[in-house]
């Protein structure tokens, strides 16, 4: 069984410049979902899609891969991370290489650890599901949302007005990590959110949405206290 790990880190970032290769905790922000894979022992190959020299060259300093550019279809903002995904791999098969299960790693996963890629791995591997996403709890319950309306707020569900939190069922959201995958089932669709899909439940602590300076900072403390806290149990 052939594997790969895909880190897609384009250059262009509107909400923040730059941000695949932005400082974070003393290193390239890209240089730790590079190093996850590479520690993890559990891929045969580890490259970067980019269309960005400055990025390769990053990539390349920290051990990964960036055997070619990305195509100018897949460089631009409607490019969705299938079909870069789907050119990575169809480039790779003009190689002559192929791949059984893939790894879509994010470039601004800090949180992606060498542990949990090779537990990912496995746990695919030895399943008859297509795809293994990290998933966390949502924090307070969907249930209870409410919209605003003519300036007045009404709860979405009313049903659930009256019920107790612990009996309502617990909703679950993609933490934007990583995406594993079996190379033969996202060949028939190309899509990498489909079909028979595991989950790997992830602690509140491991996840952050970096979407802006504030959510940067948000991050790097939680990574911060992440390290603290497996200090303290060694």
């Amino acid at each position: 069984m052939r594997t790969i790990a895909i880190i897609t880190a384009r250059g262009g970032s509107k909400r923040i410049p730059r941000k695949n290769i932005k400082d974070f905790c003393g290193k390239p922000i890209m240089a730790y979902s590079i190093e996850a894979a590479l520690q993890s022992g559990v891929f045969d190959r580890v490259m970067v899609s980019t269309d960005d020299e400055e990025i390769a060259g990053i990539a390349e300093s920290y051990g990964a891969e960036v055997p070619f550019y990305r195509s100018e279809e897949t460089s631009g903002d409607h490019a969705t991370t299938s079909d870069v995904i789907w050119e990575v791999l169809s480039e790779y098969g003009k190689r002559g290489e192929h791949f059984d299960i893939a790894c879509c790693l994010y470039p601004t996963a800090p949180f992606v650890t060498a542990e949990k890629l090779k537990s990912a791995v496995g746990q695919l591997s030895d399943s008859d599901a297509d795809t293994l996403i990290p998933v966390v709890a949502f924090s307070y319950p969907p249930q209870r949302a409410m919209v605003i309306e003519q300036g007045r707020l009404r709860s979405k569900y009313p049903e659930y007005v009256d019920s107790f939190s612990q009996d309502l069922e617990t909703h679950y959201h993609d933490v934007g990590q990583f995406i594993v995958f079996r190379t033969e089932a996202f060949g028939r669709n190309r899509r990498l959110m489909v079909g028979n899909i595991l989950p790997l439940v992830v602690s509140e602590l491991e996840v952050q949405d970096i979407d802006s300076p504030t959510d940067w900072k948000i991050a790097e403390m939680k990574y911060r206290l992440m390290l603290e806290m497996e200090e303290g149990h060694s």
